[in-house]
């Protein structure tokens, strides 16, 4: 066996012993490697009585070595691959995980926010180029029409443009993104809480074999491991750190998707939100984010996603206005003499100069200009409004 090799059995041993995210494991293997943190948790020398308590009910499962085997069999079988930091397409934003310090964090899945000691990946693409321009698309299961919606046009918008659509796999808001992005022919990668044989939910089994074949799923757990609750929470610290940015489509008040967000602002990532009905509750956990947290920015479109976290100066998003009309061009006096003209018959130029306040000069030339414009027509008395173009006046007598 060589030495890279038994790294990363060591690896595996030790994310099955203790969870992925745990913050002492990784510090061991910083300082140690794996092989020697591995040897020194099985020898019972954890540095805290919790980690060794974890470590020894683990154990009564099982020999983790023969456990990182096995799981390395499995794999192969599979036709997916183990990827480590040592490989060339290890994603190198997970690393902002070690500066990850949640706010009133007592809870484990939100203390033990550690980078991953490993992956499991399923689909052809580098790891690393896949992520490279990623953005998260996060979301309730329950989701409204309205949200399922959004997150299918935002998935499709940002695959057409040739970025990468990361999501959980989960019903609703995750599932409508990677549909999105699948339709564009676009890239989607499936985050997931439990191997990558594991189609959870079932009823997503067919979205998980597309995204295998065109894109990626990737899991800190190995093949056959169980889609835990606790396990979701910790799959979403990947989400937030592996994307250059995260949307959330809908959450409820108590959301997994509004954890993810809390992650992303906690690294300092764009973190964006997208409003919906005042009334819905598919929605409160949305709104709650952006009154909370004043860097949280509304969206509504993929050009808003793109301005957030696209190229400085380039991917800006148009400002939002209404139609173009005929009498955009016209400046104050132009507009005052149209607004002098008479919604029947003709007039003069005496009584348009005295409706709209202007000397007889101004008004002609104002009047030549309306001419122009198609606006006013000129006639043998006067001057009169331009009868609307042929085709309106069609569409305007249909029913």
């Amino acid at each position: 066996m060589s030495g890279r090799e038994e790294r990363t059995l060591a690896r595996i041993a030790l994310a099955w012993l203790t969870e992925p995210g745990t913050r002492s494991v990784h510090q061991l293997v910083d300082e140690l490697g794996p092989v020697a943190a591995l040897e020194l948790l099985l020898d019972g020398g954890a540095p805290d009585r919790k980690l060794r308590a974890t470590v020894a009910a683990r154990m009564a499962g099982g020999d983790p070595r023969a456990v990182a085997a096995e799981a390395v069999e499995r794999t192969a079988r599979l036709g997916a691959r183990i990827v480590t930091p040592e490989d060339e397409e290890w994603p190198a934003r997970v690393a902002d995980l070690h500066g990850l310090q949640l706010p009133e964090a007592y809870r484990r899945v939100d203390t033990e926010t550690a980078p991953p000691l490993c992956f499991w990946v399923r689909g052809a693409w580098p790891l690393a180029e896949a992520l490279e321009r990623s953005v998260a698309v996060v979301g309730a299961r329950a989701a409204s029409g309205y949200g399922t919606h959004v997150a299918t046009e935002l998935g499709y918008g940002l695959a057409d443009r040739d970025w990468t659509v990361v999501s959980g796999g989960a019903y609703g808001i995750d599932a409508a993104a990677h549909r999105g992005a699948l339709t564009a022919g676009g890239l989607t990668v499936a985050v997931l809480a439990c191997g990558v044989d594991r189609p959870y939910p079932m009823g997503n089994a067919a979205l998980f074999e597309r995204i295998a074949e065109s894109g990626l799923l990737v899991s800190e757990w190995e093949p056959g491991a169980d889609p835990l609750r606790s396990r979701f929470l910790i799959r979403n610290r990947v989400i937030s750190a592996g994307t250059l940015g995260t949307v959330v489509v809908e959450a409820a008040a108590r959301s997994g998707a509004t954890q993810t967000a809390h992650r992303a602002l906690a690294m300092e990532r764009p973190t964006m939100a997208v409003p919906g009905p005042v009334t819905s509750a598919m929605s409160v956990g949305v709104h709650e984010l952006m009154r909370e947290y004043p860097k949280t920015r509304l969206v509504t479109g993929v050009a808003h996603v793109l301005e957030e976290v696209g190229r400085i100066g380039v991917d800006l998003a148009p400002p939002a206005r209404g139609p173009d009309r005929p009498t955009d061009p016209l400046d104050d006096e132009a507009g005052s003499v149209l607004e002098a003209m008479p919604r029947r018959g003709t007039a003069g130029v005496e009584r348009l100069a005295a409706r709209a306040g202007l000397d007889l000069r101004t008004t002609l030339r104002k009047l030549s200009l309306l001419e122009e414009l198609a606006l006013v027509v000129r006639r043998e008395e006067g001057y009169a409004l331009a009868p609307p173009p042929r085709s309106t006046a069609v569409r305007a007598a249909g029913p």
